[in-house]
């Protein structure tokens, strides 16, 4: 559990983001792996060009790429729930979405 902010000092921390690019003609995987010092928390996401698009392969790593990050982005706002419910502090109710999830 989470201490209250004001109760701890401040600090700096790092987490580290590494994201890896796989191309087979035509699709293209990224794997997004999110190393907090204390946790590990990997993400995957696919692109497929239609045949009849022109092969352009940094639209398929841009795709990817962006949605393998925002699902690891809906992860850690799923954890964040879970740890807002736990401190048994009220939610409030989420934003509307900006777009509509394919995952």
């Amino acid at each position: 559990m989470t201490t209250a902010a004001g109760r701890r000092p401040p600090s700096a921390k790092e987490w580290r983001l590494r994201l890896y690019l796989s191309e087979k003609d035509p699709d293209t995987t990224a794997r997004v792996v999110l190393d907090t010092g204390d946790n590990l928390v990997e993400c995957c996401a696919e692109a497929h060009r239609s045949p009849n698009d022109t092969a352009v392969p940094e639209i398929g790593d841009e795709l990817a790429a962006g949605r393998a990050l925002i699902s690891l982005g809906r992860r850690l706002l799923r954890a964040a729930a879970g740890d807002i419910a736990v401190t048994g502090v009220p939610q409030a109710p989420p934003p509307a979405p900006l777009w509509l999830s394919r995952e």
